[in-house]
């Protein structure tokens, strides 16, 4: 299965969740074996190697593949979840998002300065989630930070709103 099959096989939904929106609905490609496994080696091939230590998904859809992959690689998997839903001690962050504003948290002890991250979500589409994501990390002194999206849509220019010091790359483009 090629990235242009897998990219054919993700559902757009017009209209949500929001007049005027198409909504890429990626749960159509997980359902597929087929596909999850390339995008899966795909994922493992861009970022074995590159001493990562921890692979950071964001809630809920980033967890899919960021926990399959730190798993090939050898890292631990962290979440960043909204706030309220993780039970320790936690940072957080506050920022704006398409549909109004948000918090997300991470534990207090999830890095430290020893370590490389890959934050994983899903999609980018304006970038503030991740942007609040790498804030986040970056909270911890971290070595060095990695992102990847499995579906970047371009036309909404969200990679321009995050750090340019990350590197940020994305498996399909809309």
């Amino acid at each position: 299965m090629t990235m242009e099959e897998i990219k054919a096989s993700i559902r757009c939904v017009p209209d949500f969740p929001k007049k005027g929106i198409l909504f890429r609905d990626l749960t159509t490609l997980f359902k597929n074996a087929e596909a999850m496994k390339e995008v899966e080696e795909a994922l493992v091939k861009k970022y074995a190697g590159r001493g990562i230590t921890k692979v950071v998904g964001i809630e809920s859809r980033g967890f899919v593949m960021a926990a399959i992959l730190a798993n090939r690689i050898g890292a631990g998997f962290v979440p960043i979840r909204k706030k309220g839903k993780l039970p320790a001690e936690t940072r957080e962050v506050t920022y704006e998002k398409e549909y109004g504003t948000d918090i997300i948290q991470i534990h207090q002890d999830a890095l430290d300065t020893s370590d490389v991250v890959l934050i994983h979500d899903d999609l980018l589409a304006t970038g503030g989630t991740m942007e609040a994501a790498i804030r986040l990390v970056k909270t911890f002194g971290v070595k060095k930070i990695y992102v990847n999206f499995l579906v970047s849509l371009d036309d909404l220019n969200g990679r321009d709103f995050l750090d340019s010091e990350v590197e940020v790359e994305s498996l399909m483009h809309f």
